[in-house]
């Protein structure tokens, strides 16, 4: 994200927002503007762009746009996703969902990460230590010299991207609480947040206002807002769905070998499920 996604003044999302390397921000950052100013501002919808590094250029931004489709999202080894490594097994996008019941608004919250965070003896799902249960398959370096070189003492433990949308009507701090909430959730996960993750996390609200049309009589916009003693429900499942889609992400992502023969192995299936099993889940 190279500036704010939403006006300081009015907290209104003038911005598209793209996932991807850190190094590919500036090409990135050109298309989505054009596209914004090709389309004169009508919507600023959430894209995630496929690129790989700084080989992203405007063009590529266009492809993702015009590939978007509704309908599930694909998760794993996709877009932004290609390149990343979760708890040393490959990671990913991930994606879920939460309904609220009827009593609490029957709102939808929904959450998509981009993971690329964490190190193996961290991952706990379900509450069971994986990650110790499964100690091996570690990302594996390709041939050359880059084989032969000293690893960094604790490992590079990467970032994680997690974007929460609801349709809930929530104002702008409210929603900022609801960006909050997603540290629980990768705290449920065995993540404490090492030095230098460059973590990113944004909730946004398709609700709209009522009224402000541009009539002398129906001028002023009419916000209703989600009361503040109510918002428990939503709290819950916004970490229930972030901690969900990075399961998801680890779950949907396959074994890949990139640049410079390096692999990262993706979490075996059957063996995630004999732990949980041995531990009663």
């Amino acid at each position: 994200m190279t500036e704010p996604c939403a006006d300081p003044e009015s907290r209104r999302a003038k911005i598209g927002l793209a996932l991807g390397a850190g190094v590919a921000r500036g090409w990135a950052h050109i298309g989505i503007l054009r596209e914004m100013l090709a389309h004169a501002y009508e919507h600023a919808p959430l894209y995630r762009a496929v690129w790989d590094a700084a080989g992203v250029r405007p063009a590529d931004v266009r492809a993702a746009l015009d590939g978007a489709r509704a309908g599930p999202v694909a998760e794993g080894n996709v877009g932004g996703g290609t390149g990343m490594v979760c708890y040393g097994f490959k990671g990913g996008i991930g994606t879920a969902s939460r309904r609220l019941g009827p009593d609490a608004g029957g709102y939808t919250v929904g959450a998509l990460v981009q993971a690329n965070y964490g190190r193996r003896p961290q991952l706990v799902i379900a509450g069971v230590p994986v990650g110790r249960e499964i100690p091996d398959l570690l990302p594996e370096r390709g041939p050359g010299p880059e084989a032969q070189a000293p690893k960094p003492p604790h490992g590079r433990t990467g970032s994680i991207v997690a974007v929460v949308a609801t349709d809930a009507p929530l104002l702008p701090h409210q929603l900022a609480r609801l960006a909050r909430r997603v540290p629980l959730a990768l705290g449920r996960l065995g993540s404490v947040s090492t030095d230098s993750s460059g973590d990113l996390f944004l909730a946004f609200s398709t609700a709209r206002p009522e009224g402000g049309s541009d009539s002398a009589e129906d001028a002023l916009e009419r916000w209703r807002a989600v009361p503040n003693g109510d918002l428990d429900p939503l709290f819950t499942a916004t970490v229930q769905a972030v901690e969900e889609a990075v399961v998801n992400a680890l779950v949907a992502a396959e074994t890949m070998t990139g640049d410079r023969g390096h692999t990262v192995h993706a979490l075996p299936h059957d063996r995630l499920r004999e732990v949980l099993k041995r531990y009663g889940r």
